[in-house]
Formats: structure tokens, C-alpha cells, sequence
């Protein structure tokens, strides 16, 4: 057992598109200001496990789960939980920079501070700054907050994606496979925000690439046909696995 709080906490969680299971009886913790990547080949459940972390897997076609999701001790299933609440606390970044074209960068970050709670101009210029100075994308577009965002590199709109996640102050960021779309140079400016994030975040990503997952994560989670084969600390499984099905995976023997 980690010598850390347990910020969030997936127990026998069985996540389902109709009666077809995509993830079966999965328990996986995620400590305190730390970053955990799951690996595992396409298709074998990675981003339907961490879609169902913050309730998005149920908006799927078909989508349900079983078991429990535990943030703090709350179970986020629970039925007098509001999901829209449970998505501010667990943010999400996708694959695909996603900015919103009609929406300048400022408001891009703005938009998540103004649902359900009022807040006066100066409380969110100042966060969005905040957000902004975290996300290491304040000093290049301070002086263009009313631009499109599609105007930025793909690697800037991933930022500020991670800036409009990070400025309602969540406890857990989820990151689905945030570079696989970027180039090596914005992959690396990703990773090392990463690395500063969990100073504040407990932070999850979804890696297709086993490389970044030594590169920037505490944990690993190995996950292969909707089953956690095994989660350890990155060296240890990267250098010393416990399972064959891991130790093949890692060597490149499939996937």
C-alpha cells in the first residue's frame, strides 16, 4: 500500500456498452499528486476505464457501469451525485485538441468557471491567468486573449484544453492520449507539463506509447482484454514485471 492519500479509487468496476463488458472487475487506486499511465493494446479497454472515472462512459451508446468510482471516500455513482459536478471535480483531456471555435482562447478557459456559480470579472480574469500560467501557455498568448484558438499550434491548443480543464480547480485531471495528434516538440512541452501538474493535480493518462509512460509517470497500469493484468510502480513493472502477459507487452512480443 502507498504511503500517500488515495485521492481516487476505482473498486470492481465493470463497465459495460449493453450487456457486452469493456472493462470487467477492475480495482485501481490513484494516489495523491502523483501521475499513473495505463498501457495496454488498442482495444483493450484503456480509455473506457478512464471515461468511466468521471461518469463520460454513461453518455455512451449503451454505456453503464457496475461497482464503484470513490473520489475522497464519495462514490461519484452514488444516485444523489450530479455528474456535471463530479466532471469539475475530474477533468478530461482528449486525444484531439479540442478547443471551442466560436469562443476566444480567454473564454475558452472561461467557460468552465461561469456554469453554476456566479463570479465577478475580475475573479475570472484572474483565474483564467491562473489557469493560463499553469497550463505554461500565459506568456504566449497574453497578448491575444481574443484570438480564435485555432489560430495556436496543435501543441498550444492542447495547453489551453488542458488550461480550460485545470481552471475550475479539480483534484484529478484524466488525459486520454494527449500527444498521439502532436509532434515530438509539442509531445515533449506536454510531458514536462505533465510533470509540473502533479504538484497541484492527481493526474491519469491513457498512453499508447510505453516510452512516455516511463518517461513521466510514478505508476503503471497494464491492462490487456478489459482486465488490469498488473499496476506497480514504473520501474519495477517496466524493469522487473510480475506477469508474462506484462512482460510480453513491454518486450514488444504483441500488441
Amino acid at each position: 500500500m502507498d504511503d500517500v492519500r488515495i485521492r481516487l479509487r476505482a473498486d470492481g468496476l465493470t463497465a459495460l456498452f449493453g450487456t457486452k463488458a469493456a472493462v470487467r472487475d477492475t480495482t485501481l487506486h490513484f494516489p495523491e499528486n502523483t501521475v499513473t499511465a495505463i498501457i495496454g493494446p488498442s482495444g483493450c479497454g484503456k480509455s473506457t476505464f478512464l471515461r468511466c472515472l468521471n461518469r463520460l462512459h454513461e453518455l455512451s451508446q449503451g454505456g453503464s457501469v457496475r461497482g464503484q468510482v470513490l473520489l475522497d471516500g464519495e462514490d461519484i455513482y452514488h444516485p444523489a451525485v450530479n455528474p456535471v459536478d463530479i466532471r469539475k471535480r475530474i477533468g478530461m483531456v482528449f486525444q484531439q485538441p479540442n478547443p471551442f471555435p466560436t469562443m476566444s482562447i480567454y473564454h475558452n478557459v472561461a467557460a468552465g468557471l461561469t456554469v453554476n456559480g456566479r463570479r465577478s470579472r475580475a475573479e475570472i480574469d484572474a483565474a483564467v491567468e491562473r489557469a493560463l500560467r499553469s497550463a505554461a501557455l500565459w506568456d504566449e498568448v497574453k497578448d491575444r486573449l481574443r484570438a480564435n484558438p485555432l489560430a495556436l499550434s496543435g501543441g498550444q491548443q492542447q495547453r489551453l484544453c488542458i488550461a480550460r480543464t485545470i481552471a475550475p480547480e479539480p483534484e484529478v485531471i484524466l488525459l486520454d492520449e494527449p500527444t498521439s495528434a502532436l509532434d515530438p516538440i509539442a509531445t515533449q512541452s506536454i510531458e514536462e507539463l505533465v510533470q509540473e501538474l502533479k504538484r497541484t493535480f492527481t493526474v491519469v493518462i491513457v498512453t499508447h506509447n510505453m516510452q512516455q509512460a516511463a518517461r513521466i509517470s510514478d505508476y503503471t497500469a497494464f491492462f490487456y482484454l478489459g482486465e488490469l493484468v498488473e499496476r506497480g510502480d514504473t520501474t519495477t513493472l517496466f524493469t522487473a514485471p510480475h506477469e508474462q502477459r506484462t512482460e510480453a507487452y513491454i518486450t514488444g512480443r504483441f500488441g
